[in-house]
This record gives C-alpha cells, sequence and structure tokens, in this order.
C-alpha cells in the first residue's frame, strides 16, 4: 500500500506545528519568558484546532496538548487474524462499527504484546504476533480528520485459542469473508487496511507496508 496525500486540513497542520513548537519549547527553555511565550503558543494552537472543530478548549487540551516532552506521534496497535479465510473484527458500543482489535501502546508494551492483549481483550481469543503488516500515517490513510498525529501498526497474527467475548467497549464479535465486510469505523479500520490484511493473506511474502 503505498501512502495518499496528506488528508489533513491546513488548519490542523499549522495547530500541530505550531503545538509541537510549544510543547518541544517547554521541554527544553529554562528561562521563564521563554516559558511564557511557549505557553502562549500553545495557547493559540489549542484555540485554532477547537475554534476549527467546533469544540471547547478544555476538550482540545486534554487530547491534543496535555503530552509531555518532546513531541512525537502516538501509536496505535492493531491485530489482524485471520481464521482460515475469515478475518476477525470487534464492533465498538460507542459507534455501532466494525475495527480490528487494538488500541493506543501502552508503556511497557512491545507492539506485539499490544496486539495480543488487545485482541484477548476485545474478542476473547489468545492469539500469536508473527509478522508486522504495515505501518501507517493515519493522516495518509481514509480516517476522518484527527487532532492525534498517529502511527498505526497492523500486526498479522496466529490464532491460538479462546472463545468469543464481549465486554464494557465491544458488544460484538466475528469472523467475516472478504465479501461479507460489515461496516467500519473507520476512525480505527479503513477498507483499504481490511483490503492490505487480504493482500498478506494471499502473499505471506509480502514486505510490510509503511507510510
Amino acid at each position: 500500500m503505498s501512502a495518499g496525500p496528506d488528508h489533513r486540513p491546513d488548519w490542523l497542520r499549522w495547530a500541530q506545528r505550531v503545538q509541537a513548537i510549544a510543547q518541544t519549547g517547554l521541554t527544553y527553555a529554562r528561562d521563564p519568558f521563554d516559558r511564557e511565550r511557549y505557553e502562549e503558543l500553545r495557547g493559540i494552537a489549542v484555540a485554532m484546532a477547537s475554534s476549527a472543530l467546533a469544540a471547547r478548549p478544555e476538550e482540545v487540551r486534554v487530547v491534543f496538548a496535555s503530552s509531555l516532552g518532546y513531541p512525537t506521534p502516538k501509536v496505535d496497535v492493531r491485530a489482524v487474524v485471520f481464521r482460515g479465510d475469515e478475518l476477525l473484527l470487534v464492533r465498538e458500543r460507542t459507534s455501532g462499527q466494525w475495527t480490528f482489535p487494538g488500541g493506543w501502546a501502552d508503556v511497557g508494551d512491545t507492539p506485539s504484546l499490544a496486539a495480543q492483549r488487545e485482541t484477548l481483550e476485545e474478542s476473547g481469543y489468545r492469539v500469536k504476533a508473527g509478522k508486522v503488516l504495515a505501518v501507517l500515517d493515519k493522516s495518509r490513510h481514509e480516517h476522518p480528520v484527527s487532532v492525534d498525529y498517529t502511527y498505526k501498526v497492523l500486526m498479522g497474527c496466529q490464532l491460538e485459542g479462546g472463545e468469543p467475548v464481549t465486554s464494557h467497549e465491544i458488544d460484538a464479535v466475528g469472523f467475516f469473508a472478504r465479501d461479507a465486510r460489515p461496516a467500519l469505523d473507520i476512525d480505527r479500520t479503513t477498507p483499504g487496511q481490511v483490503e492490505l490484511a487480504w493482500a498478506h493473506l494471499a502473499d505471506p511474502s509480502r514486505p510490510t507496508d509503511f507510510d
């Protein structure tokens, strides 16, 4: 899969860049006047994003400007699991739509452990991570606009056992044939990423896709 164009609108690219400059400055600046200017820059970035999203600044600040240290992308790890020629998907309670099991990587988790843990928690199935299928820049794929800057890791996993379970986040679990794909939660998993999963199933020697 080749990366598409950057789908972020100009206001989001500018706001993210201003936020990144402000966060870097707050990480390294020691002069109180410099820190005051960087705090002002951070406030401008939050105001830009909240105005464009019609959201309260406090809400934007939580997801956009609350991290510390040098700014880096967040990492979303998703497990790609097949049973024969059917693909495992889980349904999010909040959206009523389907996605690969997975979510934000936790500190202390390797990518493989994150994929295995999230799959067990969200679906009830035990899996073993085997191959990184893709590392993708979320802003260059078919996802809706998001304030977070995110890399998505698709981890190919072998099904080892278990049975379907639901949780406070997931209300259904299923395996789907290629021609029976349900409605996807495209903030988490896109049709292109599902097709990429099938491409790796068809050709196990396919190299890792990126960007």
